[in-house]
C-alpha cells in the first residue's frame, strides 16, 4: 500500500504512528451477510484532516491514557478522521478548516467536546488522553452505522481483529498500560474480555457512552459531564499508583 501523503519528517512520532495504524489497518476477510467494513483513513481528504489534527494535538509527550469507544461512525470520524469529532467540531473546537458539507451535529461529539472544554480544552485534553476505538474501521449494515458487538456472528468474525487493533494501538502509540477507559458499558464488557486474553492494561474503567447519555439521560447532562471530568481528572494525578 502506498504510504499516506500526509506523513512528513516534521510529524511527531505519536501522530505518525496513529496515521500509519489507521491507514494500514486491514479490512476483514469476511463478515456476516449485510455487514460492510470501510476504511475512510485510506482516502486522501480524510488523511489530510487527520494529519492536520495529529500534528496540532498529538505532539510527542508522556504516555497517554486510552479512552476507547466502539467503532467509528460514518458521519463523524468517518468524515474527519478524528474520533468523536464531526465536521462542525473539527472547525469550531479544534480550529481546523475544511470543505466538508454541513451536517446535523453528532450527539456524541457534542458531549465529548463539553468534556474536553471542562478538562481545559483540546490542547490539554489530547496531551493526556488518546481518544480512539476498540475496532478502528467503520461498520455499516443497510447503510447505517453498526457496532462490532451487534451480533454474535460479527463478534466472532472480528474477534482476532479486535485483539490486533488493541495490541497495535498500545504498542505503536506507546499508550499507558496502567489503565484504559471504555466509553460504554457493553463496550466495556468486551474490552475486559479482550484484556483478559491479551493482558494489556492493569485496569479497565467504564463510563456510560456519550450517545446513551445524550439520548436517555440528557436531563442530568451537567452531572454526567462532571462525572467524566472527575474520572479523567483523577487519571491525570496517578503516577504508577493503584487506582482506587
Amino acid at each position: 500500500m502506498k504510504t499516506p501523503q500526509c506523513y512528513d519528517l516534521l510529524m511527531p512520532a505519536f501522530a505518525d504512528q496513529l496515521l500509519r495504524f489507521l491507514a494500514t489497518f486491514p479490512l476483514p476477510a469476511a463478515l456476516p451477510d449485510g455487514v460492510v467494513a470501510q476504511s475512510p483513513f485510506r482516502e486522501l481528504p480524510v488523511q489530510d484532516l487527520l494529519g492536520q489534527f495529529a500534528r496540532k494535538y498529538y505532539a510527542d509527550g508522556p504516555p497517554r491514557a486510552a479512552v476507547l469507544g466502539i467503532n467509528p461512525g460514518r458521519l463523524g470520524m468517518g468524515r474527519t478522521g478524528v474520533a468523536f469529532t464531526d465536521p462542525g467540531a473539527l472547525t469550531e473546537f479544534c480550529g481546523i478548516a475544511h470543505d466538508l458539507p454541513r451536517q446535523r451535529p453528532e450527539i456524541s461529539t457534542q458531549f465529548i467536546y463539553r468534556v474536553v472544554a471542562a478538562v481545559g480544552g483540546p490542547t490539554t485534553f489530547y496531551q493526556h488522553f488518546y481518544l480512539g476505538s476498540i475496532y478502528p474501521l467503520v461498520l455499516l449494515r443497510n447503510g447505517l452505522n453498526y457496532n462490532y458487538y451487534d451480533s454474535p456472528a460479527l463478534i466472532k468474525a472480528l474477534w482476532a481483529d479486535l485483539g490486533l487493533s488493541l495490541r497495535q494501538q498500545v504498542r505503536d502509540l506507546g499508550l499507558r498500560t496502567d489503565v484504559a477507559v471504555s466509553l460504554g458499558k457493553r463496550n466495556g464488557i468486551f474490552l475486559e474480555r479482550l484484556n483478559d486474553e491479551l493482558g494489556l492494561f492493569e485496569k479497565i474503567m467504564v463510563l456510560d457512552h456519550p450517545r446513551y447519555l445524550m439520548q436517555y439521560r440528557r436531563r442530568d447532562l451537567d452531572a454526567h459531564v462532571a462525572h467524566y471530568v472527575d474520572v479523567l481528572g483523577r487519571l491525570l494525578s496517578i503516577n504508577n499508583e493503584e487506582i482506587k
